[in-house]
């Protein structure tokens, strides 16, 4: 992995009467490389904007988290590039759901993490939104 990643943890210890499993830092440290900002990802496909039929939250942050994973390799990237997440919901009982499906997908990464629960998103049906920073290394 090119980036430092300072006092790593995994949420199954933080949080351990929550059923979650993310590796997650306390701080990532970049030198160089190519910075990707990705847009605030929710439920829908990249390349039509249509929604997923779904009000699961488990099954619309599987959708946020393979955009997710797709741009970044789009940028020449892949999962370990990512230093940084913001996630937002709708409903903190979501919690658990979307941060276990999360995790499945940062197994090994380490990136820092924010949480936000907030009174909506763009649209009434989206549960998750989660926006991301990587860094691809020279």
């Amino acid at each position: 992995m090119a980036h430092t990643r300072i006092r790593k943890f995994n949420t199954k210890d933080t949080y351990p009467e929550q059923k979650l499993d993310n590796d997650l830092a306390q701080a990532v440290v970049t030198k160089g490389g190519k910075i990707v900002w990705l847009r605030g990802q929710c439920p829908q496909n990249l390349d039509d904007a249509k929604n997923i039929d779904s009000h699961d939250p488990a099954v619309q942050t599987h959708k946020v988290m393979q955009n997710i994973k797709q741009l970044i390799e789009e940028a020449g990237g892949q999962m370990e590039h990512l230093v940084k997440v913001v996630v937002y919901i709708t409903d903190v009982r979501h919690r658990e759901a979307v941060y276990r499906t999360m995790g499945e997908y940062l197994k090994g990464v380490h990136p820092v993490s924010t949480g936000l629960v907030v009174q909506a998103l763009a649209r009434p049906e989206w549960l998750v939104e989660i926006d991301g920073t990587a860094v691809i290394p020279d």
